[in-house]
């Protein structure tokens, strides 16, 4: 790689217990600033006193982290500014008949091969300015170069527009379910035309009891036959999915069947107190395994709505008391269905709620599967489009 870049120089970073290094105005870019992408701004900044030893780094200059974490290692980002780096970095400045964006390209096909190395031949993870410099490096002429590195940046900016759209919807609902529910006062904020009526207090087991799941045994799991949601199966997504384990039909089992739509609580391990609406596009029934939770619907509640706030962060907060620090997390039926909420009186109204809120969740999740798919393409570009 000698061949490819003029110079390599690894950052340095100023103590931290002189305050005088801190707070200043230069960038410094650490593993945390690296996006895969260009670097449009930093996390923290020095003083004059804490870049007397470091090196300032003109913009276009490729960083490359060596350690910090195992899934840091290999990141890379390109400087949209002058800017020093910490010692975890290594800076590449390429010849002039190298583009740094095909540069970077090819550094990030290969983060792969970065983690081989810094996991088979260290005790902690991490690979060195020495490994960096005798990596090889193939690449053609620089006007191919620069056609490839347009086209990977189009497809990174337009899987940039599709995450920021996303986090505007996110901050929308966050805001909404704030506005759109009543607080002790039984009026909220914000609501639809045509409604005026006091919300009522009521508590979930009320509206939407917590029915526990059924212990299946493990020892008669399979490759196919009727598939169990399982804790591991509520994804952090709001999705069920993942790896199913499989299980033979049983005869009276409508008790543990779950239908389609349902929302599912994880009601212990790490992921407890996520929620996950169930879609059964492709299977006829869906067993609940234990310590698996199900919010059973009630007649004159819709259950829209109760997908909506067991989802929410009025949820999360009643979830965050009865959790115990330090124990391995889990929650009873008896908890959750303990939780209080303010609901609308109505059922058109309380429908109008879950219908505006799946519309909001439905066009976060395009946008997610937008970014799955431009992603796979990038990925699938990345390995037939370079050595």
């Amino acid at each position: 790689m000698g061949d490819v870049y003029g110079h390599l120089y690894s950052g340095n970073t100023p103590s931290r217990k002189k305050s005088a290094n801190f707070g200043g105005d230069t960038p410094w870019i650490r593993t945390a600033d690296l996006n895969n992408g260009l670097i449009k701004s930093a996390t923290e900044f020095l003083t004059y006193e804490g870049i007397k030893q470091l090196k300032i780094l003109p913009e276009n200059t490729i960083v490359l982290a060596m350690y910090g974490g195992f899934n840091q290692i290999g990141r890379t980002g390109i400087l949209g500014f002058p800017a020093t780096i910490n010692q975890a970095l290594v800076a590449l400045t390429p010849h002039k008949n190298i583009n740094q964006f095909f540069a970077q390209s090819y550094l990030n096909r290969h983060i792969i091969d970065w983690r081989r190395v810094a996991a088979s031949s260290r005790k902690d993870p991490n690979i060195t300015k020495e490994d960096v410099e005798k990596s090889e490096f193939s690449f053609g002429s620089l006007e191919e170069q620069n056609r490839i590195s347009k086209l990977i940046s189009r497809l990174d900016h337009t899987i940039t527009l599709h995450e920021e759209k996303k986090r505007q919807l996110e901050r929308l609902k966050s805001a909404l379910l704030q506005k759109m529910f009543a607080d002790e006062s039984g009026y909220p904020v914000v609501r639809f035309e045509g409604f005026s009526d006091e919300w009522e207090e009521r508590k979930l087991g009320d509206i939407a009891p917590l029915r526990g799941g059924f212990a299946f045994k493990s020892s008669k799991f399979r490759n196919t036959g009727v598939p169990i949601v399982r804790i591991s199966n509520i994804l952090s997504s709001g999705e069920v999915g993942g790896d199913f384990a499989y299980y033979d039909e049983q005869d009276k089992d409508d008790k543990y069947i779950l239908p389609d739509k349902s929302a599912v609580l994880a009601m212990s391990g790490a992921t407890t107190g996520k929620v996950a609406i169930l879609s059964q596009t492709d299977y006829d029934k869906v067993y609940q395994n234990q310590r698996v939770g199900y919010f059973q619907p009630v007649d004159y509640i819709d259950y829209g709505f109760i997908s909506t706030i067991v989802r929410s962060e009025l949820f999360m907060m009643q979830l965050e008391s009865v959790l115990v620090s330090g124990a391995q997390p889990n929650v009873s039926s008896e908890e959750i269905d303990s939780f209080n909420f303010m609901i609308p009186i109505l059922v058109q109204e309380q429908q109008k709620i879950g219908q505006f809120f799946k519309q909001l969740d439905d066009t976060i999740a395009l946008h997610q599967q937008k970014i799955n798919n431009i992603n796979s393409v990038k990925k699938s570009l990345l390995q037939k489009m370079f050595i």
